[in-house]
């Protein structure tokens, strides 16, 4: 099962750049089911981030907000990313539970979307921001 949502999330993330100050790729993480419960300390021993790193937790709605849902500022390239940056957005929420974005950083932030598999396993993706 965990291995189809992998193929699922592979698939919808493809092609996709987290846009900021740079662009970076999506990348699938499967912790498994070693890390419950899953805390922010627990995030930045299991990413190998010092333990005073800054981090940050953000709902999924808030962290797509301006990537997955069309706002009247987008140019028509923005428009198409929209579409299937949304399309990642439902795969992610159809496919895991309690999903959390957690942003790990200051100005070159690790971010980290993981959520649940219905076995239980910690599956999600992975992405950077730059924010200077």
């Amino acid at each position: 099962m965990n291995t189809n949502i992998i193929e699922i999330l592979k698939q919808s993330s493809t092609g996709l750049l987290m846009m900021s100050e740079s662009e970076y790729p999506f990348e699938v993480i499967n912790w498994g089911s070693k890390c419950e419960p899953l805390t922010t300390q627990k995030i930045l021993q299991i990413t190998n981030h010092p333990q005073d790193s800054l981090i940050e937790e953000v709902e999924l709605e808030y962290f797509f907000r301006n990537i997955a849902f069309a706002q009247e500022w987008h140019d028509e390239r923005q428009k198409q990313e929209v579409v299937k940056f949304q399309a990642l957005f439902n795969t992610l929420k159809d496919n895991l539970e309690e999903i959390k974005v957690y942003r790990v950083g200051t100005s070159s932030i690790d971010i980290y979307i993981i959520g649940k598999t219905p076995t239980d396993d910690l599956i999600g993706l992975s992405t950077k921001a730059i924010e200077t």
